[in-house]
């Protein structure tokens, strides 16, 4: 996808702040954090959202959800995160590659 934000990441193409990465992921620090600790997950792999996803994305996925608490404890979100994961425009998402939203520590917004 020569027009996705996070593909042109994953590519190297334009600079992230890097916090890990493997084969599969890479996560990054959000630009515009929501909370004290916001990283994007994102599978290097292009898929666009939830939406697409098949039964060839199951590893992928089950190795995002299992690094997930792995990157929160580096981060020392001992306490707890939230994941979110935006699924189409009614949803709230505006980058259109998966990608999995880690928030946690001081400024954590609430839900209503």
């Amino acid at each position: 996808m020569t027009d996705c934000l996070f593909c042109k990441i994953v590519a190297g193409e334009i600079p992230a702040d890097k916090v890990y990465e493997d084969d599969q992921v890479l996560v990054f620090k959000d630009i515009n954090p929501h909370a004290e600790v916001h990283l994007l997950m994102v599978p290097r792999l292009h898929v666009a959202s939830l939406n697409e996803l098949t039964t060839q994305h199951d590893g992928v996925i089950a190795h995002m959800m299992r690094t997930l608490p792995q990157l929160a404890r580096q981060q020392g979100l001992k306490d707890g995160f939230r994941t979110i994961i935006n699924t189409g425009k009614g949803g709230g998402q505006v980058i259109f590659h998966l990608h999995m939203h880690l928030l946690g520590g001081k400024n954590l917004p609430g839900f209503g």
